[in-house]
């Protein structure tokens, strides 16, 4: 589980908008701190230096994450930073 980041708001697209902590890859699973799965990463953008993720949703009330943190379970191809 790698840390995504903090939720900051939910677009007019009802897309979850997220401050990147730790880029993650398009279409990788966004779960929270219990483990539920929120959704996938749709879209990475922003500048390079302080990206934000576009995280489509599959709950019904995306709005009661704002403030809180999210997390990505990574794809078995994805590398490590050291």
């Amino acid at each position: 589980m790698i840390r995504l980041g903090q939720v900051l708001h939910i677009s007019s697209a009802k897309n979850i908008i997220v401050k990147v902590e730790n880029t993650p890859k398009i279409g990788e699973t966004v779960i929270d701190e219990n483990l539920k799965t929120i959704g996938e990463v749709f879209d990475i953008f922003g500048p390079v230096t302080s990206p934000y993720a576009s995280v489509k949703p599959k709950i019904s009330k995306p709005e009661v994450l704002i403030n809180k943190t999210l997390y990505v379970l990574p794809s078995k191809k994805r590398k490590e930073k050291t």
